[in-house]
């Protein structure tokens, strides 16, 4: 089997790893000449550490781990008042910080050299596929142009291109593609460490329905945010200009808008002109009606965006991944590709749906409006945050806010092709940490 892969993020390294080891030819697309450093702070949760404990890969990325000690909230003069630390090991701990913390660069850069190497793989950077030339349902094989002037042929195509795939746009009709605003906007970008910079996820709640966030990360830097809930219709159709706009009108935005925030927002506004990975992005989900046509199928932000908001972005890629190489993996000589993008579907799906569906309280309970609002979220983070000093009440409220990051929230699929990955050369033994 000939996979073309078009994006070389998250989901589509993954999916080369498996279907590499299921014996497919893979070739990876990747419109950057290398592989980014740039991203903010990912984490892995529920069944997709199972996906990658298959791969081997746990070590390498607990080695890539960001350093965080944990969420708190910051109080207007920089105090903090509901600390919620990591408790490693313990899936039933409360804190909106995993262990599994990394950064979205280095996930993808442990993915990539896990796959280069292999004879089964080929990553081809600087290209992208320039058009697909056909894609018959009963055809044999789909047909592309590449960037580098190439025409090519291959059994099939899997869209990992982002959430704003144009390939997507091109293959799959406007109306099968539904985008979910979820009325909020957010900033990322790095700053330079100061002495006075902790470890810890730092959460400010300006008035205004504003958000500003510090985070550390393992190369000596912080890594910055700001989120931003409009006021009203015609503030959310200027911040929606800006989002489309270059990174000059982007930054004049953000300067009017936050100068005037508290703590450490002007120290972020004056780093941004020398920021190298300056991101900024309407929080929007992805939602299709069918995730595959002919030969050409989508997998991980390409077929089903979450946002942030929902925190398994990664997990989703990844599981996805493996459910995709799965399903192929299980084909017959000749088959056609779409019966395993049907299954892959029918199985994913109802999962995906259930993480897209964002809590109700998320975004607008944690942008304050007026100070009334900021008190009664500082009143409930510290009452939460006292609950983290309580194991019987951890255990009693972890389910009902929070996921079991270690759990099976997503029952893997057992494949033959991956079997043997069921033991690596640890002895067999199911990680702890996994």
């Amino acid at each position: 089997m000939r996979v073309l892969i078009s994006g070389a993020g998250i989901a589509g390294p993954s999916l080369a790893w498996f279907l590499a080891k299921s014996g497919a030819k893979v070739t990876t697309v990747e419109k950057a000449q290398c592989i980014l450093p740039h991203g903010q702070n990912i984490d892995i949760q529920g069944s997709a550490r199972k996906v990658i404990k298959k791969m081997g890969l746990v070590d390498e990325i607990l080695r890539f781990n960001t350093t965080e000690k944990g969420t708190q909230l910051i109080d207007p003069k920089g105090r903090p008042f509901a600390p919620f630390p990591v408790q490693k090991g313990n899936s039933g701990s409360m804190s909106f910080t995993s262990e599994f913390e990394i950064l979205r660069g280095d996930l993808a850069a442990v993915f990539y050299k896990a796959t280069r190497n292999h004879p089964n793989v080929t990553y081809l950077f600087d290209t992208t596929v320039k058009q697909v030339i056909s894609n018959d349902t009963e055809g044999q094989c789909v047909k592309v142009e590449l960037s580098n002037g190439e025409v090519q042929t291959y059994d099939l195509l899997v869209l990992s291109d982002g959430q704003w795939s144009k390939l997507r746009k091109s293959c799959f009709p406007a109306e099968t593609v539904k985008v979910v605003d979820k009325d909020m906007f957010a900033v990322y970008w790095t700053i330079p460490r100061i002495p006075t910079d902790n470890d810890w996820w730092n959460i400010y709640a300006a008035l205004g329905r504003r958000l500003v966030s510090l985070r550390p990360d393992p190369y000596g830097t912080i890594r910055a945010m700001f989120t931003r809930m409009p006021l009203n219709e015609a503030h959310r159709q200027e911040w929606f200009t800006a989002a489309r706009g270059d990174r000059k009108t982007q930054e004049a935005l953000l300067r009017k808008e936050f100068t005037d925030a508290g703590w450490q927002a002007q120290r972020l506004l004056d780093s941004i002109p020398t920021a190298p990975d300056f991101y900024f992005q309407a929080m929007q989900q992805i939602k299709m009606t069918k995730w595959s046509t002919g030969r050409i199928v989508c997998l991980g932000d390409t077929a089903y965006a979450p946002t942030p908001l929902t925190g398994m972005g990664t997990s989703l890629a990844i599981n996805g991944a493996y459910v995709l190489a799965g399903e192929l993996s299980k084909l017959e000589e000749g088959e056609h590709p779409s019966k395993a993008f049907e299954r892959y579907e029918s199985l994913f799906r109802p999962f995906v749906e259930e993480q897209q569906k964002v809590p109700s309280l998320l975004p607008g309970f944690v942008h304050p409006n007026g100070a009334g609002h900021r008190f009664l979220i500082s009143i409930m983070g510290s009452a939460l945050s006292k609950v983290v000093r309580t194991p019987w009440l951890i255990s009693r409220l972890v389910g009902i806010l929070f996921d079991d990051a270690d759990g099976d929230d997503f029952p893997l699929p057992r494949y033959k092709a991956f079997e043997d990955e069921e033991t690596m050369e640890g002895g067999g033994e199911v990680d702890s940490r996994v």
